[in-house]
Protein backbone atom coordinates (compact mmCIF):
# COMPACT_ATOMS: atom_id res chain seq x y z
CA UNK A 1 0.00 0.00 0.00
CA UNK A 2 2.79 2.35 0.89
CA UNK A 3 4.57 1.67 -2.36
CA UNK A 4 1.47 2.51 -4.33
CA UNK A 5 1.01 5.77 -2.41
CA UNK A 6 4.63 6.76 -2.99
CA UNK A 7 4.35 6.06 -6.67
CA UNK A 8 1.29 8.30 -6.93
CA UNK A 9 3.05 11.24 -5.19
CA UNK A 10 4.71 13.70 -7.50
CA UNK A 11 7.65 15.90 -6.66
CA UNK A 12 7.08 19.39 -8.04
CA UNK A 13 10.14 21.53 -8.94
CA UNK A 14 10.01 25.26 -9.60
CA UNK A 15 10.22 26.09 -13.25
CA UNK A 16 12.93 28.51 -14.44
CA UNK A 17 10.33 31.21 -15.09
CA UNK A 18 8.88 30.90 -11.55
CA UNK A 19 12.35 31.02 -10.01
CA UNK A 20 13.20 34.15 -11.99
CA UNK A 21 9.94 35.74 -10.84
CA UNK A 22 10.75 35.00 -7.18
CA UNK A 23 14.25 36.47 -7.55
CA UNK A 24 12.81 39.60 -9.16
CA UNK A 25 10.32 40.04 -6.32
CA UNK A 26 13.12 39.64 -3.74
CA UNK A 27 15.27 42.17 -5.59
CA UNK A 28 12.41 44.68 -5.68
CA UNK A 29 11.85 44.29 -1.94
CA UNK A 30 15.58 44.79 -1.18
CA UNK A 31 15.72 47.79 -3.51
CA UNK A 32 12.67 49.34 -1.90
CA UNK A 33 14.14 48.87 1.59
CA UNK A 34 17.45 50.48 0.61
CA UNK A 35 15.64 53.36 -1.08
CA UNK A 36 13.69 53.96 2.09
CA UNK A 37 16.87 53.89 4.14
CA UNK A 38 18.83 56.32 1.94
CA UNK A 39 16.00 58.49 0.65
CA UNK A 40 16.56 62.15 1.64
CA UNK A 41 14.13 63.94 -0.66
CA UNK A 42 11.15 62.93 1.45
CA UNK A 43 10.55 65.31 4.32
CA UNK A 44 12.37 68.21 2.64
CA UNK A 45 11.08 71.61 3.79
CA UNK A 46 12.17 73.71 0.82
CA UNK A 47 10.49 76.99 1.81
CA UNK A 48 11.54 76.65 5.43
CA UNK A 49 15.14 75.94 4.41
CA UNK A 50 15.31 78.98 2.11
CA UNK A 51 13.80 81.28 4.74
CA UNK A 52 16.11 79.89 7.44
CA UNK A 53 19.28 80.42 5.40
CA UNK A 54 18.23 83.96 4.40
CA UNK A 55 17.44 84.78 8.03
CA UNK A 56 20.78 83.46 9.36
CA UNK A 57 23.06 85.07 6.78
CA UNK A 58 22.49 88.72 7.78
CA UNK A 59 25.04 90.38 10.09
CA UNK A 60 23.17 93.25 11.67
CA UNK A 61 22.58 94.26 15.27
CA UNK A 62 22.60 91.32 17.65
CA UNK A 63 24.08 88.89 15.08
CA UNK A 64 27.18 91.06 14.65
CA UNK A 65 27.65 91.25 18.43
CA UNK A 66 27.22 87.49 18.78
CA UNK A 67 29.94 87.06 16.16
CA UNK A 68 32.25 89.45 18.04
CA UNK A 69 31.65 87.62 21.32
CA UNK A 70 32.27 84.22 19.74
CA UNK A 71 35.47 85.49 18.10
CA UNK A 72 36.74 86.73 21.47
CA UNK A 73 35.95 83.38 23.07
CA UNK A 74 37.64 81.42 20.27
CA UNK A 75 40.72 83.68 20.42
CA UNK A 76 41.00 83.15 24.17
CA UNK A 77 40.69 79.40 23.65
CA UNK A 78 43.43 79.43 21.02
CA UNK A 79 45.60 81.67 23.22
CA UNK A 80 45.25 79.41 26.27
CA UNK A 81 45.26 76.19 24.23
CA UNK A 82 41.81 75.21 25.54
CA UNK A 83 39.87 72.88 23.22
CA UNK A 84 36.69 73.13 25.29
CA UNK A 85 36.58 76.93 24.99
CA UNK A 86 37.15 76.74 21.21
CA UNK A 87 34.28 74.25 20.84
CA UNK A 88 32.01 76.53 22.87
CA UNK A 89 32.84 79.46 20.60
CA UNK A 90 32.08 77.45 17.46
CA UNK A 91 28.68 76.45 18.87
CA UNK A 92 27.52 80.07 19.13
CA UNK A 93 29.19 81.32 15.95
CA UNK A 94 26.85 82.53 13.14
CA UNK A 95 29.49 82.22 10.42
CA UNK A 96 27.76 79.37 8.56
CA UNK A 97 24.84 81.57 7.45
CA UNK A 98 26.35 83.53 4.52
CA UNK A 99 28.36 80.50 3.34
CA UNK A 100 25.18 78.44 2.99
CA UNK A 101 23.57 81.51 1.42
CA UNK A 102 26.16 81.59 -1.37
CA UNK A 103 25.53 77.93 -2.22
CA UNK A 104 21.76 78.47 -2.12
CA UNK A 105 21.93 81.57 -4.35
CA UNK A 106 24.06 79.85 -7.00
CA UNK A 107 21.86 76.74 -6.90
CA UNK A 108 18.63 78.73 -7.41
CA UNK A 109 19.93 81.34 -9.88
CA UNK A 110 19.12 84.13 -7.39
CA UNK A 111 21.43 87.02 -8.28
CA UNK A 112 20.11 89.39 -5.58
CA UNK A 113 20.54 86.71 -2.91
CA UNK A 114 24.09 86.03 -4.12
CA UNK A 115 25.04 89.72 -3.79
CA UNK A 116 23.58 89.86 -0.26
CA UNK A 117 25.31 86.65 0.75
CA UNK A 118 28.69 87.83 -0.53
CA UNK A 119 28.24 91.21 1.19
CA UNK A 120 27.46 89.58 4.55
CA UNK A 121 30.28 87.09 4.07
CA UNK A 122 32.72 89.99 3.61
CA UNK A 123 31.32 91.80 6.66
CA UNK A 124 31.73 88.65 8.77
CA UNK A 125 35.37 88.25 7.65
CA UNK A 126 36.24 91.89 8.43
CA UNK A 127 34.58 91.77 11.87
CA UNK A 128 36.30 88.48 12.71
CA UNK A 129 39.78 89.61 11.61
CA UNK A 130 39.58 92.97 13.39
CA UNK A 131 38.23 91.43 16.61
CA UNK A 132 40.79 88.62 16.79
CA UNK A 133 43.67 90.93 15.80
CA UNK A 134 42.66 93.37 18.55
CA UNK A 135 42.55 90.60 21.15
CA UNK A 136 45.95 89.15 20.24
CA UNK A 137 47.41 92.68 20.09
CA UNK A 138 46.45 93.37 23.74
CA UNK A 139 46.93 89.81 25.00
CA UNK A 140 49.90 89.31 27.37
CA UNK A 141 50.29 85.70 26.14
CA UNK A 142 52.56 85.78 23.09
CA UNK A 143 53.49 82.16 22.52
CA UNK A 144 51.26 80.34 19.99
CA UNK A 145 49.82 77.13 21.39
CA UNK A 146 49.25 73.82 19.66
CA UNK A 147 45.61 74.67 18.91
CA UNK A 148 46.64 77.85 17.11
CA UNK A 149 49.52 76.29 15.19
CA UNK A 150 47.20 73.51 13.98
CA UNK A 151 45.23 76.12 12.00
CA UNK A 152 48.13 77.68 10.10
CA UNK A 153 48.16 75.23 7.23
CA UNK A 154 45.38 73.24 5.55
CA UNK A 155 45.56 69.52 4.85
CA UNK A 156 43.52 67.17 2.70
CA UNK A 157 41.61 66.10 5.82
CA UNK A 158 40.41 69.68 6.38
CA UNK A 159 38.99 69.74 2.85
CA UNK A 160 37.18 66.42 3.31
CA UNK A 161 35.73 67.63 6.62
CA UNK A 162 34.43 70.78 4.91
CA UNK A 163 32.81 68.80 2.07
CA UNK A 164 31.03 66.23 4.23
CA UNK A 165 30.23 68.86 6.86
CA UNK A 166 28.55 70.95 4.17
CA UNK A 167 26.50 67.95 3.00
CA UNK A 168 25.44 67.15 6.57
CA UNK A 169 24.56 70.78 7.27
CA UNK A 170 22.27 71.35 4.28
CA UNK A 171 20.61 67.91 4.63
CA UNK A 172 19.86 68.48 8.32
CA UNK A 173 18.74 72.07 7.72
CA UNK A 174 16.31 71.06 4.99
CA UNK A 175 14.21 68.78 7.20
CA UNK A 176 10.79 69.65 8.60
CA UNK A 177 11.94 68.20 11.90
CA UNK A 178 15.17 69.92 12.93
CA UNK A 179 17.88 67.92 14.69
CA UNK A 180 21.07 68.64 16.64
CA UNK A 181 23.25 68.11 13.55
CA UNK A 182 23.87 71.81 12.84
CA UNK A 183 25.90 72.45 16.05
CA UNK A 184 27.99 69.38 15.24
CA UNK A 185 28.59 70.67 11.71
CA UNK A 186 29.69 74.03 13.14
CA UNK A 187 32.25 72.25 15.33
CA UNK A 188 33.47 69.84 12.66
CA UNK A 189 33.96 72.39 9.87
CA UNK A 190 35.85 74.71 12.28
CA UNK A 191 35.40 78.01 10.47
CA UNK A 192 36.22 80.29 13.40
CA UNK A 193 39.64 79.05 14.58
CA UNK A 194 41.33 79.70 11.20
CA UNK A 195 39.93 83.25 11.11
CA UNK A 196 41.15 83.88 14.66
CA UNK A 197 44.56 82.49 13.72
CA UNK A 198 44.65 84.85 10.73
CA UNK A 199 43.94 87.69 13.18
CA UNK A 200 46.85 86.48 15.30
CA UNK A 201 49.09 86.65 12.23
CA UNK A 202 48.02 90.26 11.63
CA UNK A 203 48.51 91.27 15.28
CA UNK A 204 52.02 89.78 15.47
CA UNK A 205 53.04 90.68 11.88
CA UNK A 206 53.56 86.99 11.06
CA UNK A 207 52.01 86.95 7.62
CA UNK A 208 52.84 83.31 6.97
CA UNK A 209 50.38 82.49 9.78
CA UNK A 210 47.83 84.92 8.30
CA UNK A 211 47.91 83.54 4.76
CA UNK A 212 48.01 79.91 5.87
CA UNK A 213 45.05 80.27 8.24
CA UNK A 214 43.01 82.42 5.84
CA UNK A 215 43.70 79.90 3.08
CA UNK A 216 42.27 77.17 5.34
CA UNK A 217 39.17 79.28 6.06
CA UNK A 218 38.72 80.00 2.35
CA UNK A 219 38.93 76.31 1.40
CA UNK A 220 36.44 75.34 4.10
CA UNK A 221 34.01 78.06 2.98
CA UNK A 222 34.26 77.18 -0.72
CA UNK A 223 33.65 73.47 -0.26
CA UNK A 224 30.78 74.02 2.20
CA UNK A 225 29.16 76.29 -0.41
CA UNK A 226 29.85 73.69 -3.11
CA UNK A 227 28.19 70.95 -1.05
CA UNK A 228 25.20 73.27 -0.45
CA UNK A 229 24.93 73.99 -4.19
CA UNK A 230 24.93 70.27 -5.06
CA UNK A 231 22.24 69.40 -2.51
CA UNK A 232 20.06 72.40 -3.51
CA UNK A 233 20.06 71.12 -7.08
CA UNK A 234 19.47 67.53 -5.92
CA UNK A 235 16.49 68.57 -3.77
CA UNK A 236 15.16 70.48 -6.79
CA UNK A 237 14.77 73.81 -5.08
CA UNK A 238 12.77 76.25 -7.25
CA UNK A 239 15.04 77.98 -9.75
CA UNK A 240 14.37 81.60 -10.70
CA UNK A 241 13.55 82.33 -14.32
CA UNK A 242 13.48 85.70 -16.05
CA UNK A 243 10.75 87.00 -18.29
CA UNK A 244 13.46 88.52 -20.46
CA UNK A 245 15.38 85.61 -21.99
CA UNK A 246 18.36 87.86 -22.75
CA UNK A 247 18.55 88.89 -19.08
CA UNK A 248 18.34 85.25 -17.98
CA UNK A 249 21.12 84.31 -20.39
CA UNK A 250 23.23 87.19 -19.06
CA UNK A 251 22.60 86.09 -15.48
CA UNK A 252 23.67 82.54 -16.27
CA UNK A 253 26.90 83.86 -17.75
CA UNK A 254 27.54 85.83 -14.57
CA UNK A 255 26.87 82.74 -12.48
CA UNK A 256 29.21 80.63 -14.60
CA UNK A 257 31.93 83.27 -14.33
CA UNK A 258 31.41 83.56 -10.58
CA UNK A 259 31.43 79.80 -10.04
CA UNK A 260 34.56 79.51 -12.19
CA UNK A 261 36.31 82.26 -10.23
CA UNK A 262 35.49 80.56 -6.94
CA UNK A 263 35.71 76.87 -7.82
CA UNK A 264 38.66 76.73 -10.22
CA UNK A 265 41.22 78.36 -7.87
CA UNK A 266 39.96 76.27 -4.98
CA UNK A 267 40.23 73.15 -7.15
CA UNK A 268 43.84 74.04 -7.88
CA UNK A 269 44.46 74.68 -4.17
CA UNK A 270 42.77 71.39 -3.38
CA UNK A 271 45.13 69.61 -5.77
CA UNK A 272 48.09 71.41 -4.18
CA UNK A 273 46.97 70.24 -0.73
CA UNK A 274 46.77 66.65 -2.00
CA UNK A 275 50.22 66.88 -3.58
CA UNK A 276 51.74 68.42 -0.47
CA UNK A 277 50.27 65.66 1.68
CA UNK A 278 51.70 63.08 -0.71
CA UNK A 279 55.10 64.79 -0.57
CA UNK A 280 55.16 64.90 3.24
CA UNK A 281 54.15 61.23 3.51
CA UNK A 282 56.76 60.14 0.94
CA UNK A 283 59.48 62.30 2.52
CA UNK A 284 58.78 60.91 5.99
CA UNK A 285 58.82 57.37 4.59
CA UNK A 286 62.15 58.10 2.88
CA UNK A 287 63.63 59.46 6.12
CA UNK A 288 62.39 56.62 8.31
CA UNK A 289 63.67 53.91 5.95
CA UNK A 290 67.04 55.39 4.94
CA UNK A 291 68.32 57.82 7.55
CA UNK A 292 70.27 55.52 9.84
CA UNK A 293 73.95 56.32 10.44
CA UNK A 294 76.09 54.94 13.22
CA UNK A 295 77.37 57.65 15.57
CA UNK A 296 75.07 60.28 14.01
CA UNK A 297 71.71 61.47 15.28
CA UNK A 298 68.98 63.30 13.36
CA UNK A 299 67.85 66.17 15.60
CA UNK A 300 65.58 68.13 13.26
CA UNK A 301 63.97 68.08 9.81
CA UNK A 302 62.25 70.64 7.59
CA UNK A 303 60.06 69.66 4.63
CA UNK A 304 59.05 72.26 2.03
CA UNK A 305 56.85 71.29 -0.93
CA UNK A 306 56.86 72.85 -4.39
CA UNK A 307 55.61 71.28 -7.60
CA UNK A 308 58.93 71.97 -9.35
CA UNK A 309 61.57 71.97 -6.59
CA UNK A 310 60.87 70.67 -3.09
CA UNK A 311 63.42 70.61 -0.28
CA UNK A 312 64.24 68.21 2.53
CA UNK A 313 66.55 69.73 5.15
CA UNK A 314 68.00 67.28 7.66
CA UNK A 315 69.96 68.44 10.70
CA UNK A 316 72.43 65.99 12.26
CA UNK A 317 74.81 65.94 15.15
CA UNK A 318 77.61 63.45 15.68
CA UNK A 319 80.02 61.86 13.23
CA UNK A 320 80.26 63.42 9.78
CA UNK A 321 78.16 61.88 7.00
CA UNK A 322 80.44 61.33 3.99
CA UNK A 323 79.65 62.55 0.48
CA UNK A 324 79.23 59.02 -1.00
CA UNK A 325 76.51 58.38 1.57
CA UNK A 326 74.77 61.65 0.62
CA UNK A 327 74.99 60.74 -3.09
CA UNK A 328 73.42 57.37 -2.32
CA UNK A 329 70.53 59.06 -0.53
CA UNK A 330 69.92 61.38 -3.49
CA UNK A 331 69.68 58.40 -5.85
CA UNK A 332 67.00 56.80 -3.66
CA UNK A 333 64.70 59.84 -3.85
CA UNK A 334 63.28 58.71 -7.20
CA UNK A 335 62.05 55.44 -5.66
CA UNK A 336 59.75 57.47 -3.40
CA UNK A 337 58.38 59.70 -6.18
CA UNK A 338 60.45 62.65 -4.98
CA UNK A 339 62.37 63.00 -8.24
CA UNK A 340 60.59 62.76 -11.59
CA UNK A 341 62.57 63.95 -14.64
CA UNK A 342 59.64 63.33 -17.00
CA UNK A 343 57.79 66.68 -17.10
CA UNK A 344 54.45 65.38 -18.40
CA UNK A 345 54.39 62.26 -16.25
CA UNK A 346 55.21 64.38 -13.20
CA UNK A 347 52.43 66.86 -13.94
CA UNK A 348 49.66 64.26 -13.75
CA UNK A 349 51.07 61.38 -11.70
CA UNK A 350 54.20 62.54 -9.89
CA UNK A 351 54.57 64.38 -6.61
CA UNK A 352 57.29 66.88 -7.42
CA UNK A 353 59.64 67.27 -10.35
CA UNK A 354 62.77 67.48 -8.21
CA UNK A 355 63.65 67.31 -4.52
CA UNK A 356 66.76 68.89 -3.08
CA UNK A 357 68.19 66.98 -0.13
CA UNK A 358 70.29 69.19 2.15
CA UNK A 359 72.38 67.67 4.94
CA UNK A 360 73.30 70.02 7.79
CA UNK A 361 75.77 68.59 10.25
CA UNK A 362 78.15 69.65 12.97
CA UNK A 363 81.60 68.22 12.28
CA UNK A 364 84.02 67.11 15.01
CA UNK A 365 87.11 69.33 15.03
CA UNK A 366 89.47 69.24 18.03
CA UNK A 367 91.69 72.07 16.76
CA UNK A 368 88.74 74.38 16.30
CA UNK A 369 87.56 73.49 19.79
CA UNK A 370 90.92 74.41 21.29
CA UNK A 371 91.01 77.67 19.34
CA UNK A 372 87.54 78.56 20.58
CA UNK A 373 88.53 77.91 24.20
CA UNK A 374 91.67 80.03 23.84
CA UNK A 375 89.66 82.80 22.24
CA UNK A 376 87.22 82.75 25.13
CA UNK A 377 90.04 82.97 27.65
CA UNK A 378 91.59 85.94 25.81
CA UNK A 379 88.32 87.84 25.50
CA UNK A 380 87.63 87.62 29.21
CA UNK A 381 89.33 90.80 30.37
CA UNK A 382 91.64 90.97 33.31
CA UNK A 383 89.61 93.78 34.83
CA UNK A 384 86.51 91.58 34.84
CA UNK A 385 88.38 88.84 36.68
CA UNK A 386 89.74 91.29 39.25
CA UNK A 387 86.31 92.83 39.70
CA UNK A 388 84.70 89.46 40.36
CA UNK A 389 87.32 88.42 42.91
CA UNK A 390 87.27 91.83 44.61
CA UNK A 391 83.50 91.68 44.92
CA UNK A 392 83.69 88.18 46.39
CA UNK A 393 86.32 89.34 48.87
CA UNK A 394 84.26 92.29 50.09
CA UNK A 395 81.11 90.21 50.50
CA UNK A 396 82.93 87.62 52.59
CA UNK A 397 85.23 89.99 54.52
CA UNK A 398 83.56 89.31 57.84
CA UNK A 399 84.02 85.57 57.41
CA UNK A 400 87.76 85.85 56.74
CA UNK A 401 89.22 86.31 60.16
CA UNK A 402 92.85 85.61 59.39
CA UNK A 403 95.40 85.95 56.61
CA UNK A 404 95.57 82.20 56.01
CA UNK A 405 91.78 81.98 55.59
CA UNK A 406 91.87 84.86 53.10
CA UNK A 407 94.57 83.18 51.03
CA UNK A 408 92.81 79.81 51.10
CA UNK A 409 89.49 81.43 50.14
CA UNK A 410 91.01 83.30 47.19
CA UNK A 411 92.89 80.22 45.97
CA UNK A 412 89.71 78.12 46.04
CA UNK A 413 87.72 80.76 44.18
CA UNK A 414 90.42 81.12 41.53
CA UNK A 415 90.61 77.37 41.11
CA UNK A 416 86.85 77.11 40.70
CA UNK A 417 86.84 80.04 38.30
CA UNK A 418 89.47 78.42 36.07
CA UNK A 419 87.99 74.93 36.17
CA UNK A 420 84.37 75.89 35.64
CA UNK A 421 84.54 76.02 31.82
CA UNK A 422 81.76 75.39 29.32
CA UNK A 423 81.76 73.10 26.26
CA UNK A 424 81.85 76.15 24.00
CA UNK A 425 82.54 74.52 20.65
CA UNK A 426 79.93 71.79 21.08
CA UNK A 427 77.33 74.31 22.19
CA UNK A 428 78.03 76.52 19.18
CA UNK A 429 77.72 73.69 16.68
CA UNK A 430 74.58 72.27 18.25
CA UNK A 431 72.89 75.68 18.32
CA UNK A 432 73.83 76.54 14.73
CA UNK A 433 72.46 73.22 13.52
CA UNK A 434 69.13 73.82 15.25
CA UNK A 435 68.94 77.58 14.58
CA UNK A 436 70.68 78.54 11.32
CA UNK A 437 69.31 82.08 11.79
CA UNK A 438 71.92 82.77 14.52
CA UNK A 439 74.44 85.27 13.16
CA UNK A 440 76.84 85.33 16.10
CA UNK A 441 77.15 83.23 19.25
CA UNK A 442 79.15 84.25 22.31
CA UNK A 443 79.65 82.55 25.66
CA UNK A 444 80.22 85.30 28.21
CA UNK A 445 81.30 82.76 30.82
CA UNK A 446 79.83 82.29 34.30
CA UNK A 447 78.30 85.27 36.07
CA UNK A 448 78.64 85.24 39.86
CA UNK A 449 75.47 85.94 41.79
CA UNK A 450 75.78 86.72 45.50
CA UNK A 451 72.84 86.68 47.89
CA UNK A 452 72.45 88.69 51.09
CA UNK A 453 73.69 85.66 52.98
CA UNK A 454 76.95 85.69 50.95
CA UNK A 455 75.94 82.52 49.10
CA UNK A 456 77.74 82.44 45.74
CA UNK A 457 76.08 80.99 42.66
CA UNK A 458 77.51 80.78 39.14
CA UNK A 459 75.16 81.30 36.19
CA UNK A 460 76.24 80.56 32.59
CA UNK A 461 75.59 83.57 30.33
CA UNK A 462 74.99 83.00 26.61
CA UNK A 463 74.87 85.97 24.21
CA UNK A 464 73.19 85.51 20.82
CA UNK A 465 73.03 87.83 17.82
CA UNK A 466 70.19 86.90 15.45
CA UNK A 467 69.85 87.59 11.76
CA UNK A 468 67.93 90.83 11.09
CA UNK A 469 65.20 88.87 9.28
CA UNK A 470 64.21 87.18 12.56
CA UNK A 471 61.39 89.13 14.23
CA UNK A 472 61.55 90.25 17.84
CA UNK A 473 58.76 87.83 18.70
CA UNK A 474 60.63 84.85 17.21
CA UNK A 475 63.84 85.92 19.01
CA UNK A 476 62.08 85.89 22.37
CA UNK A 477 60.43 82.57 21.58
CA UNK A 478 63.73 80.96 20.48
CA UNK A 479 65.55 82.40 23.52
CA UNK A 480 63.11 80.60 25.82
CA UNK A 481 63.60 77.32 23.96
CA UNK A 482 67.40 77.70 24.00
CA UNK A 483 67.36 78.51 27.73
CA UNK A 484 65.36 75.35 28.54
CA UNK A 485 67.62 73.24 26.29
CA UNK A 486 70.81 74.65 27.91
CA UNK A 487 69.55 73.82 31.39
CA UNK A 488 69.36 70.15 30.45
CA UNK A 489 72.51 70.29 28.33
CA UNK A 490 74.67 71.89 31.05
CA UNK A 491 72.84 70.37 34.03
CA UNK A 492 72.30 73.86 35.46
CA UNK A 493 69.32 75.21 37.36
CA UNK A 494 69.62 78.65 35.77
CA UNK A 495 70.98 79.83 32.42
CA UNK A 496 70.95 83.41 31.10
CA UNK A 497 70.27 83.88 27.37
CA UNK A 498 70.45 87.47 26.15
CA UNK A 499 70.46 89.19 22.73
CA UNK A 500 72.88 91.83 21.54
Amino acid sequence: MDKETDSKQKVEFATPSALASDIKILYQKIKKNWQEIFSIREGTDINGTINGIIRDMNFKGHTAWILIASIFIASIGLNTNSTAVIIGAMLISPLMGPILGIGLAVGTNDWDLLIRALKNFGIAIVISLLTSAFYFWISPLDDPGAELLARTKPTILDVLIAVFGGFAGIIAGSRYEKSNVIPGVAIATALMPPLCTAGYGLATAQFSYFWGAFYLFFLNSVFISLATFIMVRYFRFPVKHFLDKAAEKKFRKYIIVFVSIVILPSTYLFWEVIQESRFINSANEFISENIRFKGTELINKKLLYNDTLSTIDLYFIGEEIKQPQIDSLNKKLAHYGLNSPDKWRNRFFGITRKTKLSIHQAKDNTEALQAEINNLSTNLSENLRKGIIEDLYKKNEELLASKDERIRFLENELLRFKSDSLPVFSLKNELLVQYPEIKQFTVAGNAFELSKDSIVDTIPVIMIKWNKRVSRYMRQKNNKKISVWLKYRLAKDTVKVINY
